[in-house]
């Protein structure tokens, strides 16, 4: 998948996104994959946010893949910001193929070339094959995360 483009989404993009996110075990039970005005506020926000970056990978004219970047800064580290990696999703069609790779390669370079200090995500404890291949990346799980859901 050498022809695969990143970019950021736009408003246009948000059906495609809406239905990567509802293509997969967890996202089909709180995803409804449809556009509503819920949905277009939140794209909103997160376009208008300059630390947050939703950006599609693109394959022959198609989105095939998505994920959400967000920089945050702190004092740990000496005060280096973070890249925080979410929503990262591949097309089931295009699953196997290493766009996934590609995906986080992308990401981890935007966050070297922003000189952040870390690069971290989460996964869902039932996602064992993301766990892999997060691993086969070089992740380490190295935390216990921890989430309320309101």
């Amino acid at each position: 998948m050498s022809e695969v483009i990143f970019r950021e989404a736009v408003q246009a993009d948000l059906p495609a996104v809406l239905d990567l996110l509802a293509d997969d075990v967890l996202g089909r039970t709180r995803d409804v994959g449809e556009v509503d005005a819920t949905y277009e506020k939140a794209f909103a926000d997160v376009t208008a946010d300059p630390r947050n970056h939703l950006v599609v990978a693109e394959f022959c004219g198609e989105l095939v893949g998505c994920m959400q970047l967000t920089y945050i800064p702190g004092l740990g580290r000496h005060g280096s910001e973070r890249l925080l990696v979410e929503s990262v999703r591949v097309r089931s069609d295009q699953r196997g193929r290493g766009l996934g790779g590609q995906m986080m390669s992308w990401a981890i370079d935007q966050a070297r070339q922003r000189g952040c200090g870390l690069v971290q995500l989460t996964t869902d404890k039932s996602r064992h094959d993301a766990h892999r291949f997060y691993l086969g990346l070089g992740f380490v799980a190295s935390h216990e995360g921890m989430k309320l859901s309101l």
